[in-house]
């Protein structure tokens, strides 16, 4: 058992570090734009990562990325968690990210799709969540019905990031009601494509805005879906197993950044007589926290180090993102405490860490879901 970081890891994680305490907390409340970064600030930082040699991360190496593994973005994902400098759902300044369906698709789709979203030409976004179907895939009422050549959708989508900026969208619709997520399959829609349309954008307390979107009888050709019918939930789901990874991976950036900010303040804030740090009540906060820090950080990197092997990640990727935003939301809930009044404000970054997280433990699954799923998994395996 090695518990240490490989030796290049840990230079990428000091020189992220560096970048994120001189290039991105100074201007963490000066950087957006409404929900987005403000252009100048994004291409400053992106010119930033490309000079560092971190561009395209997870974009594979044949397609002309760097092809980084879990673990190094990972370690990429922590030290971006310290700020709320960038977007909370959109946060990518290393270059466009590319869901890896797209890389399901054939070399025509490829022309027209993927090769336009790694050079930056593109941007789409990813529809899956309906009113009716957040926590349960299964039971999406978005259809797509062959007729002929094409296929007719109908349907509705809602909390969609980043679709009032997308040039297509990556569809998630029922072809088969009856078999439930095996009935799912993906397809590829053109924005401007009739029948389409951006019911509204949807201002959320984390300051983001996704979209709801509405599709009236949509035509789209056969050669618009991607891979076979049925296929599409399954080709998500490494996708969505990184990204609860990405959830422990950003809560311990948050609950690091909620540790310095209290420390600091608990030893300059004096009240009656003594600094805050020599409270019994405020110390066992902190220490709440560390230890909280130091179980999360062994969970995050053993699912990333199991997924690198070629393991199957799900359980830890369940526990990764409950405890990853669970934990990290009560650090922020610690740091408002310790800090008092001042925290409320904007001033500094406790309340938007503590909206953040907040948010992160419904998005992509809520607690209560991973645990239900996860519950079988433990009647299995302490079956007599």
């Amino acid at each position: 058992m090695d518990f240490e970081l490989p030796e290049e890891l840990k230079l990428m994680k000091e020189q992220l570090r560096r970048f994120v305490d001189r290039e991105i907390i100074p201007i963490e409340r000066e950087a957006y734009d409404g929900p987005d970064l403000k252009p100048d600030v994004r291409a400053r930082l992106e010119a930033k990562t490309k000079e560092m040699g971190y561009w395209n991360i997870s974009t594979p190496v044949e397609y002309g990325g760097l092809g980084l593994g879990l673990m190094a973005r990972v370690v990429i994902w922590e030290e971006l968690g310290r700020s709320i400098a960038l977007p909370t759902r959109k946060t990518s300044i290393f270059g466009p990210e590319v869901s890896p369906i797209l890389y399901h698709l054939t070399d025509e789709q490829k022309a027209d799709y993927l090769y336009p979203i790694i050079s930056g030409d593109k941007d789409c976004c990813f529809a899956l969540t309906e009113p009716d179907a957040g926590s349960d895939p299964a039971g999406i009422k978005t259809t797509a019905v062959r007729d002929g050549d094409h296929y007719v959708i109908n349907g509705y989508k809602r909390f969609i990031t980043n679709a009032q900026h997308a040039d297509f969208i990556q569809l998630m619709a029922s072809t088969d009601r009856s078999k439930g997520a095996r009935g799912i399959t993906a397809f590829l829609v053109d924005i401007n494509t009739p029948g389409v349309s951006i019911v509204r954008a949807q201002p959320t307390m984390m300051d983001d805005e996704p979209c709801e979107l509405a599709f009236d009888n949509v035509r789209i050709p056969v050669s618009k879906r991607i891979a076979n019918e049925g296929d599409g939930f399954k080709m998500a789901q490494d996708w969505i197993n990184t990204g609860r990874v990405r959830h422990g991976a950003r809560g311990l950036g948050v609950i690091q950044r909620c540790l310095e900010m209290s420390v600091s303040y608990a030893q300059q804030r004096v009240t009656f007589g003594q600094p805050l740090a020599n409270r019994q009540a405020v110390q066992w906060m902190l220490v709440d926290s560390y230890m909280d820090l130091q179980q999360l950080r062994f969970l995050v990197y053993h699912a990333a180090w199991k997924h690198e092997r070629g393991e199957d990640i799900r359980n830890e990727a369940y526990m990764a993102k409950m405890l990853g935003d669970r934990l990290s939301f009560q650090a922020a809930d610690r740091c408002i405490q310790i800090h008092g009044g001042i925290a409320f404000t904007k001033e500094l970054p406790i309340e938007k860490l503590w909206r953040d997280q907040r948010s992160m433990m419904i998005t992509e699954g809520p607690e209560e879901v991973l645990r239900m799923t996860l519950a079988r998994h433990v009647l299995e395996q302490y079956s007599k």
